[in-house]
């Protein structure tokens, strides 16, 4: 029987840093929590972990032994601050970004980590905002769509360039002596829970959904062959392996685990998973038709239900994707707080610093207050939040973000105002494109730093006209991680029982308003309408100046330009979505 005492610890691992949670087994109580910095952040212009050579537009890199350091500092740390023993500790369950890949030697050693490869950015990890295998993943949608593959629709009909497959692919393409050192091409989710057991465990979340595994298999040798003939055993070489279910113990705490942590050798370590879809207990929200937002950086919509559907652009549907016994979806949108963090750091001038600086108030607070007071509409504008690229429901980070409406009047509120409701037009089109296929959204979740905006909440739930209701925890990943770990330590016999437990929401915090959701509804045609003719190939001009923009790196060496080959597939694809 489990101690009242024990706990567990969970660690989320971020865009930009790690964070354990000590949580008491028995009820979910936090009691403690640490945060370590990513030393090297995100490499996404410069290769700052070797001599500082400039990378080309649209990668963004990491360095693996940043996320060791959080181990070694954040879980300690976490520990002290709860004022719990080590011995209290009778698991540990980590979450990471995905799809962020790391690609190793047979014994787990980043290849970034030998002398030979230090130089060479494609050694290093590829967080999931590395969108730089764009014209990769359009020739895998092209080939699927032109074989009848049958598990492209378990993807909305397109792989995205974040996934397994196109960043292996371009790695063989653009560094051929890197992708021939590759013994394993690994998930972090699942590398970070090899440093902690020593031994290498594939979880079914990021296998199904980032690494196109349905129905108890991968894509064909011959398709990859198809695709390049050098990569016909990408599969079999480099990345099929042992997969462990959601909630299963990978293995136990190694001793040189232990000696980095504090906590004791041999308990507990679970199965590897990604940080959104841990969330959907931590918020207690499992069932069918409740739709959890993690939202953030960007933010990843994820949902379970009983049926199983084709939904067009989802991220993926698959059987246990997030709770054993049910089909698990997820759909995203690439840039969130991205885009509001972009628009705050670049556009907003002088006055409105000074002016937050001397009340005390963030320009994100100042901004917020200033474009709530509009009526819907006032600002008469219209944007599109593909800054970042469209993750769904286009699948496209070719897109780039658009503003229409601007004029010698528009004020930095309004185009703040206009952004914000860009992204809660997105998160509409998602959840209308699943109603549509049959998988109804009932509730919307929130989880993330994002919920703390009392006006965007309220804003989301006029737009998408459904109830928020909102997680009670700050560290929702984190508890997610430490849920699964109290399942793996065998103190609860699934997820599905220790959710109502250990995680929790306010329901209904938030409900729409019905003039002004009915406003927003003019609103939401002009986005659709701006939606579909950039996204669904009525204009390709955001495809045309992502590509003079490489030409231009390319010319001062920093990039590639696209081929007559890359257009070609480009104008399929984009016949495709169309």
């Amino acid at each position: 029987m489990t101690s009242p005492d024990a706990v567990v610890i969970g660690v989320d691992f971020g865009t930009l840093s790690g964070r354990a949670l000590v949580v008491r087994v028995s009820d979910g109580a936090e009691l403690g929590t640490a945060v370590q910095e990513y030393r090297h952040a995100v490499m996404d212009s410069t290769l700052t972990a070797h001599q500082g050579e400039p990378l080309p537009p649209d990668w963004a890199l990491q360095l693996p032994a940043d996320y060791v350091d959080v181990l070694k500092n954040a879980v300690p740390a976490a520990l002290e601050a709860a004022g719990v023993s080590a011995d209290q500790v009778i698991g540990i369950g980590t979450d990471f970004t995905a799809c962020t890949m790391v690609p190793t030697t047979a014994d787990g050693t980043p290849l970034n980590e030998l002398p030979t490869f230090a130089d060479r950015p494609h050694a290093y990890a590829k967080l999931w905002k590395h969108h730089a295998a764009q014209g990769q993943a359009d020739r895998i949608n092209a080939l699927a769509h032109s074989r009848g593959e049958a598990w492209i629709n378990r993807y909305g009909g397109f792989i995205s360039s974040e996934w397994e497959f196109a960043k292996g692919l371009q790695i063989l393409e653009e560094d051929p002596e890197v992708y021939a050192a590759i013994d394993h091409w690994v998930e972090t989710a699942d590398w970070i829970v090899w440093q902690l057991t020593g031994r290498y465990v594939r979880n079914a979340c990021t296998a199904g959904y980032k690494g196109i595994y349905q129905d108890g298999a991968y894509p064909s040798k011959d398709f990859l062959a198809a695709l390049n003939p050098g990569f016909e055993g990408f599969v079999e070489d480099k990345l099929d392996h042992e997969i462990g279910q959601l909630g299963d113990r990978a293995g136990a705490l190694s001793a040189e685990a232990a000696a980095w942590t504090g906590l004791p050798e041999g308990i507990a370590v679970a199965v590897g998973n990604v940080d959104a879809h841990v969330t959907a207990p931590a918020a207690d929200a499992v069932e069918s038709g409740q739709m959890v937002a993690i939202m953030g950086t960007s933010t990843c919509h994820v949902m379970n239900a009983d049926v199983l559907a084709e939904v067009p652009g989802m991220c993926g549907v698959v059987d246990g994707g997030i709770l054993a016994g049910a089909w698990g979806y997820e759909a995203g949108q690439s840039g969130v707080g991205d885009i509001f963090a972009w628009y705050v750091q670049n556009q907003v001038p002088g006055a409105y610093a000074e002016e937050a600086a001397s009340r005390g108030l963030s320009l994100h607070e100042l901004l917020t207050e200033k474009a709530e007071t509009q009526p819907v509409g006032a600002h008469g504008l219209v944007a599109l939040d593909w800054h970042s690229g469209n993750r769904s429901v286009l699948v496209d980070h070719e897109l780039s973000g658009l503003i229409v409406g601007l004029t010698l009047s528009t004020r930095p509120e309004d185009v703040y105002r206009a952004l914000v409701e860009a992204t809660a037009f997105g998160t509409r089109t998602i959840i209308e494109a699943f109603d549509a296929s049959g998988v109804p959204v009932r509730e919307l979740v929130v989880a993330g730093g994002l919920l703390k905006n009392r006006f965007l909440m309220q804003l989301y739930s006029d737009i998408t006209k459904l109830p928020i209701s909102t997680i009670t925890s700050d560290q929702g990943p984190a508890l997610g991680s430490a849920i699964h770990a109290a399942v793996a330590a065998g103190t609860y016999p699934d997820v599905r029982s220790a959710a109502p437990v250990m995680g929790g929401r306010v329901v209904e915090a938030y409900t729409p308003d019905p003039a002004a959701a009915k406003a927003y509804d003019a609103l939401f045609a002009e986005y659709r309408a701006l939606h579909d003719h950039f996204g669904r190939g009525g204009d390709d001009i955001m495809r045309r100046l992502k590509r003079i923009r490489r030409e231009a790196h390319a010319a001062q060496g920093a990039g590639s330009t696209a081929t007559d080959a890359d257009v070609a597939v480009s104008a399929q694809t984009q016949e495709a979505r169309a």
